[in-house]
């Protein structure tokens, strides 16, 4: 492929990335800017997500749960990866991306669509990839932190790493802790006003929705030649968040107290060893991870009384052997075997319910990607997994890349997959109402795009368009059932086709560095299941929570020392009932979010010092990412980073 090539000008650097790789031959990867990684480093990843890709974030309020929707699929369709194991909890399927705090990110990139399959099975959405890497040129650094905001929020980070050409290590310590107590406008609560006729919407306070977090990522890297590399990496983390009430909840205030507490501990090791003509990696990881959940009503004369009290810990153990042979420059092949076990146990103390389950995984996984002349790319990747000894879905895919005019980075790209997901242990057993007669999910799914990059005096520009289609077959949906609760059932056959439009400039006009940075989805996902069963009215209707519309702009300046940073989101209005229904109620309306920094960066006695000051929606607009959940209004947080 085509070599980088860097221009560095006064904090803009101009990277051209290159495009033509026979491994990612029809893949569309999203490899999110570092420098955006640093701007949001304050942030969960659910914010950086939904302000700089095209990936739909469900956010259920500031600091809850936060889920991802990955070209209109649903959140369990999303694999999300640290370091090659897997963040998905294997209890509901999905991962939380407000307990994954951007600090810890190096490297984050974006595999759409049946991209995925590269990495594992079970995205039928996409898989998202967080990695560590070691910086062997780095001198000894202390790096820290501190941020202050609105709804008594503060944020203290502190990174210290130190090594030799050998043996390196990271230490990084967080806390983040938000008082959360935020105003909205309640618009589910209408005071007639008897002289004017005039209806008001009273101003109440997010209560109960506090939350903190903190945490430890340690790395550790030895490298006893120039062809191996060892690494060890240890991810802790507490989180323990209130959950406040719906809006729509009418009794006494401070009646319910909801409360979740996350606990996880995260090791994995691998060993890589390279080769002139081969590579091979082993790798094994453990996670642990305890979830406790307690909601307590307030009952008159008895005080708070408990009706959920669920504990739950799930041990997962990750293994997986990789080689790679490359007899050619034009040709490589790799094998990769997994095997990974779960484990699952979950008990609720009051009502006496819960479950006990294990799982065991294996995989094989077999690609091989040939460029012909710089002109063509192709790639096949094959990929069989069994669950608990029964032989899964099996699924291919296979990827092009045509450079469309010779010497030129303007690129035709498609590929054709199939993907599928198994239900979660949540599908199959939990209590009551799980389905252990469900089917894995299905997806087969199609993509062409076009990708274009050019560097022109110290300038540069990148820009893709992507078109896909995606049937998936046995969708898991959960629908009340006859006996008072809820079921999950194979009913839907989803079909979803969208658009995905990308566009980077950066460069350097009359001394003042530019980088503008947007994208665009179109996501049209449509519910073709069984009318008789489903109820007609959802048939042909989109997905609920999916906006048809959404888009995200950033732009950075630079001038000497000084930078602002604006950021705009919009999203088109999603349903919440999935027979669309357009009454006010079931409807939440299109929103516009800007965001607006202003920093500068300062030397001090041998420190780098960067002070900035950021305002999130700065045009005070109330809006819900779901029903009953208000987000905050305009507020601020002010950021000192200190370097040595």
């Amino acid at each position: 492929g085509m070599q980088d090539s860097v221009f560095q000008i006064s904090g803009v650097e101009v990277k051209a990335v290159s495009l033509f790789e026979k491994e990612s031959a029809g893949m569309k990867l999203t490899l999110v800017d570092t420098a955006i990684l640093t701007e949001k480093a304050i942030l969960s990843l659910s914010d950086l997500l939904s302000e700089n890709t095209s990936v739909f974030i469900k956010n259920h309020g500031r600091g809850a749960l936060a889920t991802a929707s990955f070209r209109g699929s649903a959140p369990s369709h999303t694999r999300v990866s640290w370091n090659g194991i897997e963040l998905n909890n294997p209890m509901a399927g999905m991962a939380d991306f407000s307990l994954i705090p951007v600090y810890l990110i190096d490297q984050l990139s974006l595999q759409h669509g049946s991209s995925s399959l590269a990495g594992g099975g079970g995205g039928i959405g996409g898989a998202i990839q967080i990695r560590n890497a070691p910086s062997w040129e780095e001198r000894t650094g202390l790096r820290y932190i501190q941020g202050i905001g609105s709804f008594r929020t503060f944020d203290e980070f502190l990174q210290l790493g130190a090594g030799s050409r050998k043996l390196r290590f990271k230490t990084r310590l967080y806390h983040n802790y938000s008082k959360n107590n935020y105003s909205y406008v309640n618009p589910r609560i209408g005071n007639l006003n008897p002289v004017t006729g005039k209806i008001s919407h009273p101003l109440e306070t997010n209560e109960n929705a506090a939350f903190y977090r903190y945490g430890v990522l340690q790395e550790l890297y030895y490298r006893p030649s120039s062809n191996q590399v060892f690494s060890l990496k240890y991810w802790g983390q507490f989180a323990d968040r209130s959950i406040p009430e719906v809006t729509s909840y009418e009794g006494p205030d401070n009646s319910n107290l909801n409360n979740q507490q996350d606990l996880d501990h995260r090791v994995v090791a691998d060993w890589n060893r390279y080769g002139d003509l081969t590579r091979w990696m082993i790798r094994s990881g453990y996670s642990v991870k305890r979830l406790d959940y307690v909601q307590q009503n307030r009952v008159p004369g008895l005080g708070l009384i408990p009706v959920v009290s669920s504990a739950s810990v799930m041990k997962s153990a990750f293994n997986t052997f990789t080689y790679i042979y490359e007899p050619l420059p034009d040709l490589s092949l790799e094998g990769r075997f997994d095997v990974n076990l779960h484990d699952v146990q979950t008990h609720d103390s009051v009502t006496l319910t819960g479950y006990h389950k294990q799982r065991y995984e294996m995989a094989l996984f077999f690609s091989a990607s040939k460029s012909f002349a710089e002109r063509v790319n192709l790639n096949l990747m094959i990929r069989q997994d069994w669950i608990d000894g029964q032989r899964a879905p099996f699924s291919p895919y296979f990827g092009f890349d045509i450079r469309l005019i010779d010497g030129t980075d303007l690129l035709l790209k498609g590929n054709i997959a199939r993907n599928y997901r198994q239900p979660s242990l949540n599908d199959l057993y939990w209590q009551p109402g799980g389905n252990p007669d469900l089917l894995p999910e299905k997806g087969v799914t199609s993509e062409a795009g076009l990708e274009y990059q050019l560097i022109f005096a110290d300038n540069l520009i990148r820009t893709e368009l992507t078109a896909y289609l995606s049937d998936i077959k046995n969708w898991i949906i959960w629908i009340p059932g006859f006996k008072g609760y809820w079921e999950p059932k194979n009913i839907s056959r989803v079909h979803s086709t969208g658009l995905e439009y990308s566009l980077l400039l950066q460069g350097e006009l009359h001394g003042i560095g530019y980088k503008l940075m947007g994208s665009y989805a179109y996501t049209r996902s449509i519910n073709y299941g069984d009318p008789l069963v489903w109820g007609d009215r959802s048939y042909g209707k989109q997905l609920v929570y999916i906006p048809l519309h959404s888009g995200n702009l950033m732009v950075n300046l630079t001038y000497r020392d000084f930078f602002i940073t604006y950021q705009y989101n919009a999203y088109s209005e999603r349903y919440t009932t999935s027979s669309n229904d357009l009454s006010s109620r079931y409807r939440l309306y299109p929103y516009f979010m800007n965001n607006f920094a202003v920093g500068k960066d300062f030397r001090f006695r041998g420190l780098d010092l960067t002070a900035e000051m950021r305002i999130y929606n700065l045009f005070n607009e109330s809006y819900h990412s779901i029903l009953y959940r208000p987000m905050p209004g305009r507020n601020y947080s002010v950021v000192l980073m200190i370097k040595i």
